[in-house]
């Protein structure tokens, strides 16, 4: 199962979208994690990008209208940040220290964007499916292989990473470093619990590999909270708390000051990571980019709203968006889960994971499944309080969601183990709740890769290269005849 997911992750990333780099060739190096590369090698924390002297002497270099000769070809400098004439990342430093670095001074070679994603993709399902192992083996002995491997499907086809897949450019590289960053800490939390004479290492480990997904998506940070998990439970067992605090807080306080350094020796705040200077269609400097008056916005439409359907492919359409509050930016096709990915009610089933065990043997357990449940909820609630959505933030949350649903389903299994016909009716049930889901996930993804198509061609006819823009308009009008 394992091998079929990731075989369908490699053909989802194949995909190029209208970006000006398609290979290891000179033209991947104009990436923007590459450049960064770049700047970094150079000794600057800036891109590798040289700024017109007309748009550093703009009086307002946020203007939309003054910067739209900037934001467009031939600079393409559209959502980068500009301070002080010098164009920076507001995207999270994390990739590019992981993975673009290292692989250019290894290969001699640039990466592009949707390959890292589809990297960070594969190991962050693979690191998950370890955890799937690791629960099952502990556990749900009494389990089935073949349940295991549905809820490894589940992981990999429910959790919104195909679409992450079939739309790679620069937005999604950090959130797919993101959700790889926060399955490794969740895998170091469970082996904290379960390993108590190397509880401290395991929970530096943790705290470490969080800190770099906060690297990766600030948005992050008060997941953090589900660091403490593991201390709390040695003090519950009566064991000194000092060392495993200094072990959940040491690692992730360093990485902390180090992005407040560095965003300090960009934008002179150490809290501003740069999406105040974006460059965008609409002025950013004095926008407030968090509040509770988007909350319920965002709850109904990353949760509630179901996703329209027609009658031909790619079969889903976008919801029916509800009325915005005010200052709201953008939506950008989000889904609302609980009606389009219906697997995650299962997450509800999760407590049956633990009935009727006796003693301490699922002591490691509630607390494990407490860290996930702490985590999801304070990035769902994190994402539902920013200014804009779309399908890619829920990657935030939702890979841990279905984590929860998956132990929902083995926690269905297990306390069914005596009553085969009740088994046999959660099987059906659950079986079409991940079928729909999945589907979902992969409809999302024609959705995308038909746009991409679109966009691509849109971009070649531009440039006047006719004949390839047409192969790209075929293309989507295959998957989206709507596109005709």
């Amino acid at each position: 199962m394992c091998a079929l997911v990731i075989g369908i992750y490699a053909y989802m990333s194949q995909s190029p979208i209208w970006e000006p780099w398609e290979s290891w060739s000179p033209g991947a190096a104009n990436a923007p994690y590459n450049l960064l590369v770049q700047g970094f090698r150079a000794g600057q924390l800036s891109l590798k990008l040289d700024v017109p002297p007309a748009m550093v002497q703009l009086a307002n270099p946020y203007d939309p209208t003054a910067n739209d000769l900037y934001r467009e070809t031939p600079y393409k400098f559209h959502d980068l940040s500009y301070y002080q004439g010098r164009l920076y990342l507001y995207f999270g430093v994390a990739p590019a220290v992981l993975l673009f670095w290292p692989f250019a001074a290894v290969t001699g070679h640039y990466l592009l964007h949707r390959e890292a994603v589809l990297i960070f993709c594969t190991i962050g399902f693979l690191v998950s499916t370890g955890l799937l192992r690791a629960l099952w083996r502990r556990y749900f002995a009494e389990v089935s292989v073949g349940v295991v491997a549905a809820c490894a499907v589940a992981l990999g086809l429910a959790s919104g990473t195909p679409a992450l897949l079939s739309w790679a450019g620069v937005y999604e590289v950090p959130i797919s470093c993101g959700y790889m960053l926060t399955m490794l800490a969740l895998v170091a939390i469970w082996c904290a619990l379960h390993e108590p004479e190397r509880n401290c290492r395991w929970l530096a480990a943790a705290s470490a590999a969080y800190g770099l997904a906060v690297a990766s998506r600030p948005s992050f940070l008060f997941g953090a909270v589900m660091l403490l998990v593991p201390v709390a439970h040695a003090w519950r067992e009566g064991k000194r708390m000092a060392v495993p605090l200094l072990a959940a807080v040491g690692p992730i306080g360093l990485i902390g000051l180090g992005l407040m350094l560095y965003n300090a020796r960009r934008f002179d705040n150490p809290l501003e990571f740069g999406l105040h200077y974006q460059l965008t269609a609409m002025e950013l400097v004095s926008r407030q980019f968090f509040g509770w008056q988007y909350l319920w916005f965002n709850f109904r439409v990353y949760f509630l709203e179901p996703a329209r359907w027609g009658g031909r492919l790619p079969f889903v359409h976008n919801i029916a968006v509800p009325p915005r509050p005010a200052g709201y930016w953008e939506v950008a096709s989000p889904f609302g889960v609980l009606t389009t990915i219906p697997l995650v009610w299962l997450a509800l089933a999760a407590p049956l994971a633990w009935r009727n065990r006796l003693g301490q043997a699922d002591s490691g357990l509630r607390w494990f499944v407490s860290a996930v449940a702490l985590l999801f909820g304070l990035c769902a609630l994190t994402v539902c309080l920013f200014l804009s959505s779309a399908f890619r933030y829920e990657v935030d949350f939702l890979p841990t969601l279905v984590l929860l649903a998956v132990v929902g389903i083995l926690g269905c299994e297990r306390v069914l183990v005596d009553r085969p016909a009740w088994r046999r009716g959660a099987r059906l049930g659950w079986g079409l709740l991940l079928g729909f889901s999945a589907a979902f996930n992969l409809l999302v993804t024609l959705e995308y890769y038909s746009y991409t198509q679109n966009e691509r061609g849109m971009a070649l006819r531009d440039a006047g290269k006719l004949a390839e823009a047409a192969a790209h308009f075929e293309r989507a009008v295959r998957l989206k005849p709507d596109y005709a």
